[in-house]
């Protein structure tokens, strides 16, 4: 009797301690699942090269500056964005022209930030440079930057972003086209990997037989 009391014992508690990790599998699930964060959505809205505005007299085209503004929005709805500083380097024809740097800011959730910016002067060849056959210019602008996520009361770790765009100006020296240009990841921008919903799935696939 003794024997047949301590082993149903022991089932009961190995029942109990399974059932609590099934329980706490699915919780972990759930909170991943209603909490994962999403990287904020880059756009460049407004590109402008007073160098390029055909309908500028001489002195005004003499000003070779670009200027430009950025979009970063933040879709998560309940997770803040810690940017730190964000890096913009302009180029064309694989020739670094500009760079421009935007100091680190938090975002709120759901909220869009614009950040407005000119470079340096550029070269009066590399505008030129940057001059198509169709009297079009295209320049290249890329953001990078890391990222933290607000889940809360914590932060997570650092995540790289990476993304650009081809930007083509028209002869009034803005972007020939007028909605925004959604800046796309490159192949080097960190993905927001987490492999702990794998090892959550891993758990119930396991036990749920048991149970």
């Amino acid at each position: 009797m003794d024997d047949q009391d301590t082993d149903n014992g022991g089932r009961s508690c190995c029942s109990c301690c399974l059932s609590f990790i099934f329980t706490a599998g699915l919780t972990s699930l759930f909170l991943w699942l209603s909490l994962r964060p999403d990287k904020p959505k880059c756009s460049i809205e407004y590109f402008y090269v007073p160098a390029l505005n055909k309908s500028l007299d001489a002195h005004s085209r003499l000003n070779t500056t670009l200027n430009f503004m950025v979009r970063l929005a933040n879709p998560n709805r309940d997770q803040g964005i810690y940017y730190d500083d964000v890096h913009l380097s302009f180029s064309n024809t694989n020739s670094s022209v500009a760079n421009y740097t935007v100091p680190r800011f938090y975002q709120g959730h759901k909220k869009k930030a614009k950040k407005w910016g000119q470079t340096l002067p550029m070269s009066n060849q590399t505008v030129s440079r940057a001059v198509l056959t169709n009297g079009s210019a295209v320049f290249r602008m890329d953001l990078k930057t890391q990222v933290r996520f607000k889940i809360i009361f914590w932060k997570t770790k650092r995540y790289g972003i990476e993304v650009g765009a081809d930007v083509e100006v028209n002869g009034d020296g803005v972007k020939a086209h007028k909605k925004g240009i959604k800046m796309k990841k490159s192949d080097s921008s960190t993905r927001l990997r987490n492999y702990f919903p794998i090892c959550v799935l891993m758990n119930l696939l396991v036990f749920f037989p048991i149970l």
